[in-house]
């Protein structure tokens, strides 16, 4: 992708600068400051320009979004009138002439059915209506085509045809862009969906099982539990957000501890220590809580049969632009070709989907340089560490990934 996109700008700036350049010189007069040539200054309006008119279209082809960016993308091109079609109407209209719309639509089937662009002339009779030309560039994603971007002048002109063609082609890659990001945030919404189905039968069925045997001896405590069910359910199967903070999460996970300690008593103990600094960054919902629970499943049940004491501990460190979390237990480990294996999907043991998940989610939304890094050998227990960026772009706890 990034090569096309280089490989695009280097084909469609020379063109759209040089139209910018004379469009600016019949116009009027500007100072060109410290940006050197006319040239030079035309190629740094339009990568401006180019970048206001991309953020609307990476939310995909709507009415609003058509909106936002056909004035910038009129911009781009110098044309008296722009519109962006879907398939079936004008999504917008940008400059004169907008009596054009049914005319263009008429013509627009043969682009929209073969993916090819054609330039046509416009019959008008308003004396006073500068534009007599269209130039249709069909808006295509993998292969499908989207709608049309048209660009209407007053005269037949190559070099506009050209422009046109290739700034339809940028468009079509943000459109494109959007379309992936889309993907992903369908992709992760399965993921937690697949991660929730993992975790939540054993451990309801555990936890329900400790609270009624505390029903009739300690009242009081069965309904604390209770208490801290509800919450930690609360939060896990919660509908709004893919992200969340370390507080919060941490904030579930000692939900979760409490539940699992009424179960094994003082078989586990947990050490948490946590800087203030870094409550506030945010990660991929049900992150944490998987590999809280991984760390107890194979501290106490892991290896060739029950271990009658273990030890958790919990870590989150302020590490300059990134939280480091390390989360550790003292369990019998594990092989590590079975681990890697399990990383790579290749096998799901009790616990496994949980691991694959997580770390599938940390690269997805910050690269494959924010997977977890997993020590562990067969009796030499289990260390997982997750380093968090403190800010990355375009990730907010209160909801899904911006569009800004």
């Amino acid at each position: 992708m990034s090569g096309f996109l280089a490989g695009l700008l280097v084909a469609v700036l020379p063109l759209l600068a040089a139209g910018f350049w004379l469009g600016r010189r019949t116009t009027r007069p500007r100072s060109l400051g410290g940006l050197g040539t006319p040239v030079e200054h035309a190629t740094f309006e339009t990568l401006h320009t180019a970048s206001l008119a991309a953020p609307p279209l990476r939310a995909g082809l709507t009415e609003e979004t058509a909106r936002k960016s056909a004035r910038r993308l009129r911009t781009l091109l110098g044309t008296d009138a722009l519109c962006l079609t879907d398939q079936d109407t004008v999504l917008a209209w940008e400059g004169v002439g907008e009596h054009h719309k049914t005319q263009i639509m008429d013509r627009l089937s043969g682009p929209l059915e073969n993916g090819r662009g054609e330039a046509f002339r416009l019959d008008c009779v308003e004396p006073d209506c500068p534009v007599r030309w269209a130039v249709v560039a069909p808006l295509t994603v993998d292969d499908r085509v989207h709608g049309a971007l048209v660009a209407c002048a007053p005269r037949e002109s190559a070099v506009l045809v050209r422009a046109t063609g290739e700034v339809a082609r940028w468009v079509s890659v943000q459109l494109e862009l959007a379309d992936l990001d889309q993907s992903r945030t369908r992709l992760i919404e399965a993921e937690i969906k697949a991660l929730r189905a993992q975790i939540s039968p054993h451990f309801i069925f555990n936890s329900l099982a400790v609270i009624a045997s505390f029903v009739r001896t300690d009242p009081e405590r069965a309904r604390e539990l209770l208490l801290e069910f509800a919450d930690f359910t609360r939060y896990s199967f919660r509908r709004h957000g893919d992200f969340t903070t370390l507080a919060d999460e941490l904030h579930a996970i000692d939900h979760y501890l409490t539940l699992v300690r009424a179960r094994f008593g003082d078989r586990l103990s947990v050490t948490l220590q946590i800087a203030p600094e870094v409550l506030p960054v945010t990660l991929p919902f049900l992150c944490l809580q998987p590999l809280v629970e991984n760390a107890v499943k194979h501290g106490l049940e892991g290896g060739t049969g029950q271990v009658d004491k273990s030890h958790i501990s919990i870590t989150a460190q302020d590490a300059g632009a990134e939280a480091l979390v390390v989360i550790e237990d003292d369990g019998p480990g594990m092989d590590p070709a079975w681990l890697r294996r399990i990383l790579a999907g290749e096998v799901s043991p009790s616990g496994g989907i949980g691991l694959s998940n997580v770390d599938d989610r940390l690269r997805q939304v910050y690269g494959d340089d924010y997977g977890l890094v997993i020590e562990t050998a067969l009796g030499a227990g289990m260390k997982i560490t997750a380093r968090l960026p403190k800010y990355q772009p375009g990730v907010h706890s209160a909801g899904r990934l911006s569009r800004e």
